[in-house]
């Protein structure tokens, strides 16, 4: 395929399969001239899971990233939080335990998703609010096998920082949460419940549980469809 025609086909990407745009992305490098046609949100929109196989969406997001590197319009930032919604909620368990399972895109999908938090929490009903709060994401690389985060809302807003407390220093947390990535993305997305996760034991809450049940109330998430 000739540079026009990848280029043209890279600004429609609805006019191609999935196997077909894949293909194409395999084909570029970061520093590939092509890429300034391609529109990252206009990709993602045009991907559902339920057509893909298991490592296609795996697959779909390690091009990205890999061709992300170059700068200009791939970017995972581009995709817009309903966009991205709706890819984790149609996207199966082993869809989603295939992404998770690249220590590159778990980082790359949790560093997003919390760099976000602060656009999503609602000023209105934080207003008063005060809390520290620990996440701690199984089957990690950082100390005790997790992966951390901690989020400070104050002032109507939400603050975020990696790694919080690693070696016992740091703000006490008003709770601490423990789970699955892949649990996690179901949760922020609706298509898993905190209640069910919470008897079943896959998700564990240490420190003030009232708020914790509440916590989720404190952010306008956009919901799979």
């Amino acid at each position: 395929m000739a540079n026009n025609d990848r280029a043209e086909a890279l600004a429609n990407p609805a006019s191609l399969r999935t196997k077909q745009l894949l293909d194409l992305l395999d084909t570029l490098g970061p520093e590939s001239p092509e890429l300034a046609a391609l529109d990252t949100e206009a990709v993602a929109a045009n991907i559902d899971p339920n057509t893909l196989g298991k490592g296609d969406l795996t697959r779909l997001l390690l091009a990205i990233d890999r061709l992300s590197s170059g700068g200009g319009n791939v970017d995972v930032t581009q995709v817009q939080p309903a966009t991205f919604a709706r890819l984790i909620g149609r996207a199966s368990k082993g869809q989603l335990a295939d992404v998770l399972g690249k220590p590159r895109l778990r980082t790359v999908i949790l560093d997003e998703i919390f760099r976000r938090m602060g656009e999503h929490l609602r000023a209105d009903r934080a207003a008063d609010t005060r809390a520290v709060v620990h996440w701690r994401f199984t089957g990690g690389s950082g100390e005790g096998g997790y992966d951390r985060y901690e989020t400070v809302i104050e002032n109507g807003s939400c603050a975020v920082t990696k790694s919080p407390n690693a070696h016992g220093k740091g703000a006490t947390p008003r709770v601490s949460i423990t789970l699955t990535p892949a649990d996690f993305l179901q949760l922020i997305t609706g298509k898993a419940s905190a209640p069910l996760l919470f008897v079943t034991g896959k998700l564990k809450v240490k420190g003030d549980l009232a708020f914790a049940a509440g916590m989720m109330g404190l952010f306008d998430l956009p919901k799979a469809d």
